[in-house]
């Protein structure tokens, strides 16, 4: 799996590199499914946290949740992400 972490408008700074990779490994039973994670956290008004998904049958999945602070928004995020992993390997246990 390969993830991709960008920062527009702010940097990304070591605690908050660490929360989020923190946060990453909760998905990680479904790192064999998912070929790329591309994460984008932009400072606006607001914090935006944005993940697609690549998964390796050629679904994308597209993620975006905002919040005033930024480990909110990216909890937001992970939650909304298992979710939509977890969906999308039920759709594929159907289909075999």
């Amino acid at each position: 799996m390969n993830i991709d972490i960008k920062a527009v408008h702010f940097t990304l700074h070591d605690d908050a590199r660490e929360f989020l990779d923190r946060k990453i490994a909760r998905i990680h039973n479904a790192e064999n499914m998912i070929v790329d994670l591309l994460i984008t956290l932009t400072k606006d008004k607001n914090f935006s946290a944005e993940a697609t998904v690549n998964f390796r049958w050629g679904v994308s999945v597209h993620i975006k949740e905002q919040d005033f602070e930024l480990n909110p928004a990216v909890d937001k995020m992970i939650d909304t992400l298992e979710q939509k992993i977890t969906k999308e390997k039920e759709k594929v246990k159907e289909r075999h």
